[in-house]
């Protein structure tokens, strides 16, 4: 689940207002940008005592914060080491502020609820905000962390038979791995409620992949989980109803090849260009990385039938490459050689050509924080 700004113009009336959240933002961002985590705890325990709630602090200063460090690191003004450090310095800052708060009593909590990232998501810290949010609000929280196999998640389930789900997914390439997860939860009578960057800027793959409800961020989340029990949604279709375009079994084929694909992808660019085929092991490996993400989104792309999941991957990725000094129009080759190698796939090669056609007029790149996968 991701966070939103929005509320910092709304703080309730409290001796710690909009203003002195920002600066509190401006505070931490020093503090975590530098890893320095004791000042972390300086700044966000300080605006405690000095009124701030919990869990505007959790949401609107840490929350903000990470996001920023995303931004960051996008526009290549935090390497990935730091960047990783920056979040474990949140992440601790979090701990610290969670182990103030004395829990509801059993008898006046609303329920229990389980909030897990899906198999593979190891984004942590926005399922991490919404699980200690929820526990400022009363709920038995049982967080599971990053990387949950479904498996797992159903026998937990049935162990602590929670009264809901909260699964969430920044990274669009686990959206199978999420279906598979929202089905097993449902067919054990346990709704689920998704959230994070992996669903769509308007939830369209929470519904299209059978979630019972969605939330754009973690404040939402919780509003929605307090107005009333989350329920399953009965709507008289099987799974494959809502994804019929799996039977032509592209998916299946493409997602199997995958691999080939990769490999295919670099020794076409080698071909083409004589720079990669002299350029050093790091940075070939690099190259075949990047390559793996690309076919990974284009295989997500094809699991929902979403021209603009793939699109959007395609252009963040060129506004990465752009503020590393690398041209957008690099990446052009690596889909002509993917759509080569599957002209026999018509859904592929459709998504292929409209990521083609948005490279073209890609213009000013636009970092979107969470929605990439490339370090």
């Amino acid at each position: 689940m991701s966070t939103s700004p929005a509320h910092l113009a709304e703080s309730g009336p409290t001796p710690y207002g909009a203003a002195e959240l920002r600066r509190t933002v401006e505070k931490l961002w020093e503090a975590v940008s530098c890893g320095d985590e004791y000042a972390a705890y300086g700044v966000v325990l300080g605006a405690q005592s000095a009124g701030a709630d919990d869990e505007s602090l959790l949401l609107d200063v840490i929350g903000t914060v990470q996001r920023k460090v995303g931004e960051e690191w996008a526009a290549n003004r935090m390497s990935v080491a730091v960047e990783h450090a920056a979040t474990a310095v949140n992440d601790r800052v979090i701990a610290a502020l969670a182990a103030r708060h004395t829990p509801a009593s059993a008898r006046d909590r609303p329920g229990r609820i389980t909030v897990a990232c899906v198999d593979g998501e190891w984004h942590a810290l926005p399922a991490r905000l919404l699980a200690e949010v929820l526990r400022l609000r009363g709920w038995h929280v049982d967080y599971l962390g990053a990387q949950v196999p479904t498996p797992h998640l159903i026998g937990h389930v049935h162990r602590t038979g929670p009264d809901a789900v909260a699964l969430s997914s920044s990274l669009a390439t686990r959206l199978p791995a999420a279906h598979a997860a929202i089905t097993a939860c449902r067919a054990v009578s346990v709704p689920v409620l998704v959230g994070g960057a992996a669903f769509g800027d308007d939830g369209r793959y929470a519904r299209l992949l059978g979630a019972d409800a969605w939330a754009p961020d973690g404040r939402a989340a919780a509003d929605l989980l307090a107005r009333s029990p989350l329920k399953l949604r009965f709507t008289g279709r099987q799974p494959v109803d809502d994804l019929p375009h799996l039977v032509d079994q592209e998916y299946t084929m493409v997602r199997r090849d995958s691999s080939r694909l990769v490999k295919a992808a670099l020794a076409g660019l080698e071909d083409r260009f004589a720079a990669a085929r002299s350029s050093a092991d790091s940075r070939r490996r690099h190259t075949a990385e990047d390559l793996g993400h690309i076919v990974d989104f284009l295989v997500a792309a094809l699991y929902v039938d979403c021209e603009q999941l793939f699109t959007r991957f395609l252009t963040w990725t060129a506004g990465i490459l752009t503020a590393r000094g690398v041209p957008a129009a690099s990446l052009t080759p690596a889909l002509d050689v993917l759509g080569t190698e599957l002209k026999e796939f018509p859904r592929a090669c459709r998504l292929i050509n409209h990521a083609r056609q948005a490279l073209n007029d890609f213009t000013v790149p636009a970092a979107q924080s969470g929605s990439g996968v490339l370090r």
